[in-house]
């Protein structure tokens, strides 16, 4: 009996070690640090933080569409962290927060992404708390979110 517990043990083992092999080879061909979505993410989000302390030349189509929309992501934004004032957030929280929410309302990418994505720049590029911040506030602007496919798109 406990020859084939083992065997059924090893056997096991063998199978979760070759799906977290496949996982990972999945996981690495979706979402690479070279992949241009991300690159263009990173790039939009040093724009929009040197954006809160002044003007860009030559910024973006990406970050032009972001700056036309940014009262109505603000809004957003503060609805979804009452607690936390627009003048009070760290800039790269917030300019990571405008490229999220911009993204969620206006394109196609699913939310999970979205948030995903955000996360993963606060990890790179914010505070220690960024991430879990950005998390929340995301989560929030989500779920309370009309589904495009209720308002018929």
């Amino acid at each position: 009996m406990e020859i084939w517990l083992n065997a059924q043990i090893a056997a096991s083992l063998k199978n979760l070690t070759v799906l977290a092999l496949i996982a990972d080879s999945i996981n690495d061909s979706m979402k690479t640090a070279t992949d241009p979505r991300h690159l263009r993410r990173r790039e939009a989000v040093k724009i929009l933080f040197a954006e809160t302390y002044t003007t860009q030349p030559n910024t973006p189509e990406l970050v032009k569409k972001i700056l036309a929309q940014k009262d109505k992501i603000n809004e957003m934004i503060c609805k979804a962290a009452p607690q936390w004032p627009i003048n009070n957030l760290n800039k790269i929280d917030l300019a990571i927060l405008w490229l999220a929410v911009y993204e969620l309302e206006n394109e196609d990418t699913p939310p999970k992404v979205v948030i995903d994505e955000a996360v993963e720049l606060a990890k790179e590029y914010g505070s220690e708390s960024s991430s879990s911040f950005i998390n929340g506030v995301l989560g929030t602007i989500y779920k309370e979110e009309p589904k495009k496919d209720e308002q018929g798109l």
